[in-house]
């Protein structure tokens, strides 16, 4: 990993930020860059997420501040290798979170299909959850989740999440609005 990487631990998992470098790599499937700023075995899934990349890279070119909340490898310590990616959408009290957790912050999350049914994803989540609670008293989470997507929604709801609303999305259309406050003790 290079200087520009930060990251957060679990028992499991390196939660590794994704730089701007590693983004434009990604995007023009550099796979022995990526490889090499990461420190990490790369799975291919990772160079299909085109659009959600240069999303991302779009929004660090804003506000080059967001890095800590943008994109994190989900990475196996153990065999180094990145098994999926986890990140906060914006920063804390974005506008558009005041209706459902107005002091909070909205997070995603994909495990690659051969990584599935592990415990990677309610592992980052938690990660992530308590980083930011550690690190910026951050307390209320939103999740947005498709209601076809049922691993997702037993998840939300086996984390605490409670369902205050739903909106449709202009890429993935209707998506259930999930928002937990945040207590350590209750991570699991």
């Amino acid at each position: 990993m290079n200087s520009d990487t930060a990251v957060i631990s679990s028992d499991r998992l390196h939660l590794v930020t994704l730089s701007p470098d590693i983004l434009r790599f990604s995007l023009s499937r550099d796979a022995p860059s990526v490889e090499r700023l990461l420190g990490l075995s790369v799975a291919p899934d990772w160079y299909e997420e085109g659009d959600f990349i240069r999303f991302r890279l779009q929004q660090l070119s804003e506000d080059p501040t967001y890095l800590p909340w943008s994109v994190c490898a989900i990475s196996l310590r153990a065999e180094r290798q990145m098994v999926g990616y986890i990140g906060f959408h914006t920063k804390p009290a974005h506008p558009y979170l005041k209706p459902h957790a107005a002091n909070g912050v909205e997070f995603g999350f994909e495990v690659f299909p051969p990584y599935r049914r592990q415990g990677y994803a309610r592992e980052a989540c938690n990660a992530v959850m308590r980083w930011a609670h550690d690190h910026h008293k951050v307390t209320e989470f939103v999740v947005s989740i498709s209601p076809g997507n049922i691993p997702s929604l037993r998840l939300a709801k086996s984390l605490g999440f409670e369902r205050v609303g739903s909106h449709i999305d202009e890429e993935d259309g209707l998506e259930d609005i999930f928002r937990l406050t945040y207590r350590p003790s209750d991570a699991a």
